[in-house]
């Protein structure tokens, strides 16, 4: 029988945890055609952390409960993301790792939220990518460097 990884556990639970409180706190630029989801830049930790793929799903299925669009973008959201992650954690370099939850937020959960917005979809894909780019981009870049810097301190 396989044992249970206790550190993987706490790792992916906090991880979500912080995904999620972020998405609440920030719930005005978090939903909607233009979207700035800081919460996102957790997408690209799964390049150095396994767990982080579980973490930042579970983390995404929790706040999208407070979506305006329901359950597809509870569900289909999640699962974008989950999909973003698990892409992300098999590249090498960072640049190649942003793709992944850039162009599949902007390509698939546009759908939806052109949708229900009535909001042309090709404007929400742009507004979408924008906004994934910036916080992956950036935000992320910087989440990666604190976790290896806490990595290496701490031994995580």
């Amino acid at each position: 029988m396989k044992t249970i990884d206790t550190k993987y556990i706490v790792k992916a639970g906090a991880i979500a945890a912080i995904y999620f409180v972020v998405t609440i706190l920030l719930g005005s630029v978090s939903y909607g055609p233009i979207q700035f989801r800081i919460s996102e830049s957790l997408v690209v930790l799964p390049m150095v952390e396994p767990a982080a793929i579980w973490g930042v799903f579970i983390g995404c299925l929790l706040a999208n409960i407070g979506s305006p669009f329901g359950l597809l973008d509870i569900l289909g959201g999640s699962l974008v993301t989950l999909l973003a992650a698990y892409l992300t954690s098999k590249t090498k370099t960072f640049y190649k790792g942003i793709l992944p939850p850039i162009i599949l937020n902007a390509l698939i959960v546009s759908i939806w939220v052109s949708y229900f917005t009535k909001m042309p979809y090709y404007l929400v894909v742009l507004y979408i990518a924008l906004s994934e780019a910036i916080v992956t981009g950036v935000f992320g870049y910087v989440v990666i460097a604190v976790y290896k810097r806490l990595k290496d301190k701490y031994t995580l």
